[in-house]
């Protein structure tokens, strides 16, 4: 399902979208916003590269990003539950992880996690990507799209 497909299927439905970036830094919005008539379903979107505003923004537990790190499942889920708070939306969708260059959390280069939130549903997906920054994070955006394509249904 492309971009596209998920703005009008949410359209039909009377829903709206809000996305949770870190490691994509406003890529995912922009794939959104790149289709005409978004703006009927997009409500906008948080990026939070940095740890603290993962907590004080989104509203992720402190103890689990210390507990964790920030490139966890569970901190994807709470990204995209807390931007559907902070921008009055039915369905969510986030990133995180590591694009490079360097490891980061702990965890390596091309760990990523992407959730998607909405009406009594949530899904997470790992990815362990390859290539180069730009491709992590392209890569990044196609797997959040497929996510959230796969929970909206």
């Amino acid at each position: 399902m492309t971009a596209a497909t998920i703005l009008h299927t949410l359209a039909a439905r009377g829903q709206t979208l809000a996305c949770a970036e870190s490691l994509t830094g406003g890529l995912l919005v922009a794939a959104l916003v790149d289709v005409p008539g978004a703006s009927r379903v997009v409500r906008g979107a948080v990026v939070a590269y940095a740890r603290d505003l993962k907590a004080s923004v989104l509203g992720v537990d402190p103890d689990l990003l210390d507990r964790r790190g920030a490139v966890d499942p569970d901190v994807a889920v709470a990204m995209a539950h807390g931007v559907c708070r902070v921008l009055d939306a039915q369905w969510g969708v986030a990133t995180t992880g590591v694009a490079g260059p360097d490891p980061d959390d702990g965890m390596p280069v091309g760990a990523v996690y992407v959730a998607a939130t909405g009406p009594r549903i949530e899904q997470v997906r790992r990815l362990d990507l390859g290539g180069t920054r730009d491709q992590i994070r392209a890569g990044s955006v196609r797997a959040a799209l497929e996510v959230l394509a796969d929970a909206i249904g």
